[in-house]
Order: structure tokens, then C-alpha cells, then sequence
């Protein structure tokens, strides 16, 4: 190489720096013609062949003697191997993807380690090779046992077996579904109706509310199970609970549905009111009648169902509207008088009574504990008048226009006998307490208008002994001194704890009512009286729902709700539960059913056999039938369910292991096909039909999976989303795509995160 040469050869004209002039390629040619010879020579003496480069490692590579086509790795000094493998001969051309640059994992790792190779920018840079394993959401739903859902058997004042007994006899059950407005209280009335059923509602409290996420999932809202209902703080699917309600009288066991207020799950209310005997309807009585409530009005007449009306947030008359007495009682008149209006426009045979109080309406305040009736108040009023107070007088107890019965009995109370004069009863003090009717204080005797009185203010009965020591309460547990709250709820019967005394104001308002109303048996009277029994009210519901013909021995055996008859139950809902039932570590969310149904006759236990009719079979057409085991039958319990050996006719169960070929409505039966001669009797239910909702689901969603082989995982998820909105329908379009209809897009946003979070983990 031609290292010299002058300082002007180094730069060009323009002064940049080339450097010096490299060699010729005969010098190289000569160079490597040399190094080549000498290789060669050292070949011949030691055996070994050598390649000189400049850029690589010098290495040396031993002929085998029995194969020449064989080389074996360079050896060091001392003879020993400084390669592993075998070398590939100096003159072999590598092509460039076949050049190993790095080892392999196994030669790094060894033989019995599984690696995994990723090609580049395969995965974001943020997400783990390996994932960790999924979490599922967790459920309230997810087990079949109290103990297991958090519950202290021990509180309960009806143990479970008699509880069971109860749901067993037709006679001391009912089923009733709650429905009304979005935030008008039913979640709420439910929870007050379950702190009546157990002996301490704060045993435990603290405990659970610690393990909880700052927040008491067990105690408020217990029928919002879903951790999507707890989020919004809205309820957003139906719940059945059975809880065992006193009246003044017996114990009934009575199985609630508790569904969403908002317009657009007006379904879930349609599914439970096919199946239940009764309906409550629940209204904000300052928001008074909305349009979903008369959606729901509509329907229920329809269904041609009894209902019953609780006015609840009385507390807002009071604290929010801060109404007087007398101007809240025209408020109440005025919400009663719009639900009228509206059930005369609805029912043209004028089946249904109006809401009155006296018959079918309760006022509750579920958020301070308190729901009553006007003939639990006139209980409250005869419990405290001794029996001889009004026996000095013998006309005392008179009264204008009512032929009582004048046995000089009194009328028996909670805690002893007494009343308000000789000839007036507790139901008899009940009719005077609405309406234009007004207490003489000086004669004692009731007139129709204030103006007859002495003094002529009088003020209405409803107002002088409902409304006004209601609001005393609220006054003194609010504006009062702690030692005139304590001396003026000690007046009324109310002894409150010092700690009880000095708590804020809502924990007080909440003592303080709980105690002067004692218990919720105003509202559990008034559904005994006005639901009737499963076995009263089948006969309407058959002829309205079902299909058949009732003249048939299926149809006569449902309406005579026949234990020992074929076997006709109609399904309306399905609820995902755990697989084993045993919590979230026992099973996956949302991979099994349990169907909710009415049993119309018939006996269903777990191991039987039974046909599972869809909607559009037919006797002419059975290609949608199924057969299926029965795995389980329970009672439904809001967060957990009761298993049972057996139910019978009447009686609202869940079932598992039928909900395979179930789409959104099924009748089981157990009548086989051939087997007798009520086998071509067999009809199905009518399936659910929403026309107050406009008959179908309008908004639609196309729906596609972010990875495409995720595909018939989201195809089975959107069946199993369709199983459980009963208005949600799926579509495939002439271009491939899934589309998603839906009430709207609170609905929607429901049903995709259901689909990605709940039933198919995919985005």
C-alpha cells in the first residue's frame, strides 16, 4: 500500500481532505495470492487449515481423517474444543438469512425450557409476552348459599327451612313486581323491607363495609348485584328476592322482582310482569306521574294485574318542597287524582278500583326507614289508648253516618285492646282518615266539614293524625336541642340511646322512624289484600298467556294449579350465574344460565327430565324443541338462592341446566310426545311482546372484534347478550357485518360492556 505521498495529494482542489491513494487491487491480488500460499504450507506440517481476514477472528479447523467432507471445531493448545457444534467448510456460501448471528434459546436455556419467539413490533410495548390471568368481574350473584353471599343465618328472624315451607303452600305466598321511575325508590323499599326479616340490620356492617371498596355493597341497594349497577348507581337488570313478610296477623313468604326505572329497560319490567300476580307501583310523590310510569300503568292493565300504589320520598314534602301540612295533603290529592285520570282513560270495563287510601295506597319514605298505611296508623293510635278512657262517656265514640258495631269491645291493638270510642274499630277509623273529614274535639264525633266543628279550623283527619306527628319528627330531629328531642320523642313512644341522640341528622331521622313505625306491616297487608294467591290468580293468567286451548288436561291442570298435573312452567328470563356456584374463584362469569319461571302445574325437582319449547314451536312444527336435565331448582334470594328438593305448582323458581336451547322465552314441560293423549294438548306461552316500546328495538350497532380471529368468540358473546336483554336483537348484514339492536344507547353501552367484560373478555 502506498502509505506516502506529498500534503498536496491528501486534499483536492476545492481543499477538502481525501486522504491518500489506496492500493491497487494487483497489489491485493498479490497480497492475498501470498497469504494463500502460505495457509496452504502450514497445512501440509500441522494439519490444520487457516484463513486470514481482516475483519474476523482468526480459526482453525481440523481435517477428519475418515471424512474429508467432515470438519470439526479449532482446538486450543492444549487439544481441547473451544466451539460447540459442527463448522461448516471454509468455501459452503451462506446466504444471508440463514446466517446465525446469536445462539438459539435452547442452546442458552437448555432442551426442556419452552421459549417463545415474537416477531417484531408483533405487541405494544406496554403489554406483557405472557398475560397474567384474566380477572373477571366480580358478582353478588355468585353463590348459592347465605353463608357463602355474607349472610348470618343466625339474624335471620324466619329460618330458611321455614321459609321454604312457606314458599311450599300456595296459600301463604305471593309474587309481586316493583316497578316506577328512574330513582323513585323500589331498590330502597326493598331494603327496608330486609332489614324488617333480620333481628340487628347493623350486625356485621363494619366488618363487611371494611372489606369492601369504601363503600356497603351488603347493606344498601342489596338488589343492585352486578358491579356495573353498583358503578352508576342505577339498576339496570330485574332481580327476584323472596323474603318472608309479617302482616299484623301471619307470616307470608313473598317474591319480589325488583326492576330498573330507566325508559329504556322497560323490557325487564315486561318479562317480570308476565310472571308475577301483582304489581306495586312506586311513585316520587313530589315528580308525581311520568310518562314511563304510565307506560308501565298501561302494561300492567294490560296483564290485567292488580296493583297497589306506595307514594314514596314523603320526606322531600318536608325537607325539599318544605310544604305545610295542609298544602302536602293537596300535593298527595293531586298526585292521585293524575294516576285516576289516567287508570279511567286506560281501563274502559272498569275493572281496576280507584287509588284510595283506605284500599290500595301506602306512603313511604324508604330512604329514613318508614312505609305505613292508614290502617297501620290507626293500629298505632288504638295500641295507645287504654280501655277504660273512653267508657266514661257513652257517647263519646259517636259519629256522623256509620252504623258501627256497638259491642262495647274496643278494637284489638299490637300491644293490647283498646280504641277510640265504643263503636269504632280500627278499620273503621281507617275509612276516616282521607278525605274531607274533620274530628270535632269538643264532641268527638267526625264531620264533613270543617265549619261544623268547634273551634271551626279544624284540621283534616289525614292531616291531624298522619301527616302532623310526621312532621314533628322531622322538626325535632332537625332544628331541636338534644333534650327536646328526647322529650318529645319519648312522648310518642320513641327512646333513642344517647350515641343515637348525638349522631347526625339523617342517622337520627332514621332511628327516630324506624321506632315510632316499628315495622313495614302497612305495606305486606295491603299486598296480602290486594294480590291474590297463585292458585286465584292463574286462572286469568292462562287464558291471557297462554297459547292452547284451557278446555285440554294441560289447560285444566293449570287452572287448578294442579302439584300432581303435567308438568308447564314459562320462562321468561335467564340470569348468568358461576358455573359452581361456589364464588368467583369456583367458576366463570357468564358461561351458564339459570332460567326464571312461573310453575303453572305440575311438580319440577332436580335430575328431571324435560322438552324445552322455544317460541316458534308448534305441535305441527316441533324443529324448536329440546331436551334437557333439570340440575338444580331454587328459590330465587336477590344474592343468593336457596336450593330446594322440589316445587310445585305456584311457585317462582330458578332453574339450571335447560338454558342451552333458550333464546328469550321457553315453556317446560314433561309431557312427551306420543306418551298420552295430552302429548298434542301441549302449547307454548306467548312470547313477550313490548308495546308500550314500540314492539322492537330501533337503535342498532355494528359491532366488529379489534383482533379478526377473535370473531366467533364475539358471535358466541352476542348470543349469550341476546339471552339476557330480552329486547336485544342481533343481525348479520349482506356485508358480513354483526349488527346490535337496542331500546337506545344507554341500553347499547350496557349490552357491549356485558359483551366485552362479562361473556366474551374480548375488545
Amino acid at each position: 500500500m502506498n502509505g506516502g505521498g506529498s500534503q498536496e495529494d491528501l486534499y483536492d482542489e476545492f481543499g477538502n481532505y481525501i486522504g491518500p491513494d489506496l492500493a491497487s487491487s494487483d497489489e491485493e491480488s498479490s497480497d492475498d495470492d501470498d497469504d494463500a500460499s502460505e495457509a496452504s504450507s502450514d497445512n501440509n506440517d500441522d494439519g490444520h487449515d487457516n484463513d486470514d481476514d481482516q475483519h474476523s477472528v482468526v480459526s482453525e479447523m481440523e481435517i477428519d481423517g475418515d471424512n474429508n467432507n467432515q470438519l470439526s471445531l479449532p482446538t486450543d493448545v492444549t487439544g481441547s474444543s473451544i466451539g460447540v457444534g459442527v463448522a461448516a467448510p471454509a468455501n459452503q456460501i451462506v446466504l444471508h438469512e440463514d446466517k446465525v448471528h446469536y445462539p438459539s434459546a435452547s442452546t442458552i436455556y437448555g432442551p426442556n425450557v419452552t421459549t417463545a419467539v415474537l416477531d417484531e413490533d408483533a405487541m405494544d410495548i406496554s403489554q406483557p409476552i405472557l398475560p397474567p390471568e384474566p380477572e373477571h368481574e366480580p358478582s353478588l350473584v355468585a353463590s348459592k348459599t347465605a353463608a357463602a353471599a355474607g349472610h348470618d343465618e343466625s339474624n335471620q328472624k324466619v329460618p330458611e327451612e321455614y321459609l321454604t315451607t312457606l314458599c311450599d303452600n300456595i296459600r301463604t305466598k305471593r309474587g309481586v313486581a316493583l316497578v316506577g321511575n328512574l330513582h323513585s325508590g323500589k331498590s330502597t323499599l326493598i331494603d327496608l323491607l330486609i332489614q324488617h326479616t333480620l333481628y340487628d340490620p347493623t350486625k356485621g356492617k363494619e366488618e363487611r363495609k371494611k372489606k369492601g371498596n369504601g363503600h356497603d355493597d351488603m347493606d344498601s341497594r342489596y338488589t343492585d348485584t352486578t358491579p356495573l349497577e353498583r358503578s352508576t348507581q342505577m339498576s339496570l337488570q330485574s332481580t327476584p328476592i323472596t323474603l318472608p313478610l309479617s302482616t299484623s296477623k301471619k307470616t307470608h313468604a313473598v317474591t319480589l322482582f325488583d326492576n330498573p326505572g330507566h325508559i329504556q329497560f322497560h323490557d325487564e319490567s315486561v318479562s317480570t310482569l308476565r310472571l308475577s300476580d301483582g304489581c306495586i307501583v312506586v311513585l316520587d310523590v313530589i315528580e308525581g306521574l311520568t310518562l314511563h310510569d304510565e307506560m308501565l300503568i298501561r302494561h300492567t292493565i294490560t296483564e290485567g294485574l292488580p296493583m297497589v300504589l306506595v307514594l314514596n320520598k314523603m320526606d322531600r314534602l318536608m325537607t325539599d318542597a318544605k310544604l305545610p301540612v295542609d298544602d302536602a295533603y293537596y300535593k298527595i290529592r293531586h298526585v292521585l287524582e293524575q294516576v285516576n285520570v289516567l287508570l279511567s282513560s286506560v281501563d274502559v270495563l272498569k275493572r281496576y278500583p280507584k287509588f284510595c287510601p283506605t284500599k290500595n295506597v301506602a306512603f313511604a319514605s324508604a330512604l329514613h326507614g318508614w312505609v305505613v298505611s292508614l290502617e297501620s296508623m290507626a293500629e298505632m293510635y288504638v295500641d295507645h289508648v287504654e280501655d277504660g278512657e273512653d267508657s266514661d262517656e257513652e257517647n263519646n265514640g259517636d259519629y256522623d253516618n256509620d252504623n258501627g258495631n256497638d259491642n262495647g269491645m274496643g278494637a284489638m291493638g299490637r300491644y293490647g285492646r283498646g280504641a277510640l270510642g265504643k263503636n269504632l274499630t280500627v278499620e273503621e277509623f281507617a275509612k276516616r282518615l282521607w278525605g274531607n273529614t274533620y274530628l270535632d274535639p269538643s264532641s268527638r264525633r267526625f264531620k264533613k266539614r270543617s265549619s261544623d266543628c268547634n273551634p271551626g279550623n279544624t284540621s283534616r283527619t289525614f292531616c291531624q293524625f298522619v301527616l302532623e306527628p310526621i312532621y314533628k319528627i322531622y322538626t325535632a330531629c332537625l332544628g331541636e336541642a338534644e333534650k327536646d328531642v328526647s322529650k318529645i320523642l319519648r312522648s310518642v313512644g320513641v327512646h333513642l340511646t344517647r350515641d343515637q341522640l348525638r349522631s347526625s341528622s339523617s342517622v337520627l331521622l332514621r332511628a327516630a322512624l324506624e321506632k315510632f313505625f316499628a315495622d313495614a306491616s302497612g305495606l305486606v297487608n295491603l299486598i296480602v289484600k290486594n294480590v291474590p294467591t297463585p292458585a286465584a290468580a292463574t286462572v286469568g293468567k292462562v287464558s291471557r298467556c297462554y297459547t292452547g286451548a284451557i278446555n285440554t288436561p294441560v289447560g285444566k291442570a293449570m287452572l287448578k294449579s294442579d302439584p300432581n298435573g303435567p308438568l308447564m312452567i314459562n320462562v321468561t328470563k335467564l340470569y348468568a350465574f358461576h358455573k359452581s356456584g361456589q364464588g368467583i374463584e369456583g367458576g366463570v362469569a357468564g358461561q351458564t344460565f339459570s332460567a326464571l319461571g312461573r310453575i303453572y302445574s305440575g311438580s319440577v325437582k332436580a335430575g328431571d327430565k324435560v322438552r324445552v319449547l322455544g317460541e316458534a314451536y308448534s305441535p305441527d312444527d316441533d324443529e324448536d324443541m329440546a331436551f334437557a336435565t333439570v340440575e338444580a331448582v331454587s328459590i330465587p334470594r336477590g344474592r343468593f338462592r336457596t336450593e330446594v328438593t322440589v316445587a310445585r305448582a305456584g311457585s317462582w323458581v330458578l332453574l339450571d341446566g335447560i338454558d342451552a336451547n333458550i333464546t328469550k322465552t321457553a315453556t317446560i314441560t314433561s309431557v312427551k310426545r306420543g306418551e298420552s293423549s295430552a302429548s298434542a294438548d301441549v302449547e307454548i306461552f306467548t312470547p313477550l311482546k313490548f308495546t308500550q316500546a314500540g314492539g322492537e328495538s330501533v337503535m342498532k350497532l355494528s359491532v366488529e372484534p379489534f383482533n379478526p380471529s377473535e370473531l366467533p368468540k364475539m358471535v358466541e358473546g352476542l348470543r349469550r347478550v341476546s339471552k339476557t336483554y330480552p329486547m336485544v336483537r342481533t343481525r348479520v348484514e349482506e356485508s358480513g357485518e354483526h349488527v346490535l339492536f337496542g331500546t337506545g344507547e344507554l341500553y347499547l353501552n350496557c349490552a357491549m360492556h356485558d359483551l366485552r367484560h362479562v361473556y366474551s373478555d374480548i375488545e
